[in-house]
């Protein structure tokens, strides 16, 4: 059976008050030392490192804020700031907000009264009320795949990928263009992604697109893509995520529209299952686990005082495979 600290105490000698101070770092008598540590030692005792952070000024604590726990990208980048955090003697709490604003709001002050020593949130958006919530408790937040000028962030190059994107189907000769993004709500995908891909289209000079807004989930991309599939205007579709590309290849499937010799098909991501199915899916790799990792670095220093570029930058790299014919 685990001892507690009021076992531990009690077989000191001492009281339970001694032993939670002596196990925070305070100060106590050379001889209550020695004595809490050679029970400590015999009894294998292992601190709560939880409950001790509720009482401790400086905890050994990460909270982490994400919108949704059923993406890849959340579980990559969770995957990448545990190990991180784990190699420091941290450890991380997860509050997952399914998308709900306030949950999210309500989440960043939860984590403040529990004491973290910081908070990494990957948030959808930047609202008033997350700059507010986020001046008034204190603490280090690191923004990851948002930004914000007064906030520390670590971003994909959402811009890069559009534009690298825009330029890779204009140089496999595709000219009718669909685009179908998000809300402009969520300024990484929505904004700075397709804002890249305008800029690769406008340098061709010749191309006719069209941009679609639909959401993140595969099942709705399913239910858009199926007028723009019928159409059989577009030769190719680029689909803002993966998830997105995937819905609209569903589409294309039951529709009997073969892929790629009859309607091309790219995405944004580079999820493990894109190279899995066939066609493997045209995409551009962001390097979540690296972000992750990176994100726990930045935070600790923060916790730690140290010094951190206000906004970090990830590159990011297109994969080219079989979902894109050259015209």
């Amino acid at each position: 059976m685990n001892k507690t600290i009021s076992d531990i105490a009690q077989m000191a000698g001492v009281a339970k008050s001694t032993v939670s101070r002596f196990l925070n770092g305070g100060s106590v008598s050379e001889n209550t030392r020695q004595k809490i540590e050679q029970i400590i030692k015999q009894y294998n005792y292992v601190p709560n490192t939880f409950a001790q952070s509720l009482k401790a000024k400086k905890t050994s604590i990460i909270g982490t804020v994400v919108p949704r726990l059923d993406s890849f990208a959340t579980s990559q980048t969770l995957i990448g700031i545990d190990e991180e955090l784990r190699n420091n003697q941290y450890q991380m709490l997860i509050a997952n907000t399914s998308q709900d604003m306030k949950r999210e709001i309500d989440g960043i002050y939860d984590f403040a009264r529990q004491k973290v020593s910081g908070i990494i949130l990957l948030a959808a958006e930047v609202t008033e009320a997350h700059l507010k919530a986020i001046e008034e408790i204190g603490i280090p937040v690191l923004l990851v795949g948002q930004q914000h000028p007064n906030i520390h962030s670590l971003v994909h190059n959402d811009d890069q990928a559009g534009y690298e994107m825009g330029k890779y189907i204009v140089q496999q000769g595709h000219r009718n263009i669909v685009y179908m993004g998000v809300t402009e709500r969520d300024q990484a995908v929505g904004i700075h992604r397709k804002q890249g891909f305008k800029r690769a289209i406008a340098e061709c000079g010749e191309c006719q697109v069209t941009y679609h807004e639909t959401s993140f989930k595969m099942s709705e991309a399913v239910a858009t893509a199926e007028a723009i599939v019928r159409d059989r205007k577009a030769t190719i579709i680029v689909g803002a995520t993966d998830n997105i590309a995937l819905g609209v290849m569903k589409t294309a499937f039951s529709n009997k529209i073969r892929i790629p010799q009859e309607l091309s098909v790219t995405g944004f991501g580079g999820y493990d299952i894109t190279e899995m199915i066939h066609p493997t899916l045209t995409t551009v790799k962001f390097h979540y686990l690296q972000a992750g990792k990176l994100a726990a670095d930045h935070i600790i220093r923060l916790v730690q005082g140290g010094v951190v570029e206000k906004q970090t930058v990830l590159d990011v790299e297109i994969i080219p495979r079989e979902s894109v014919d050259k015209l």
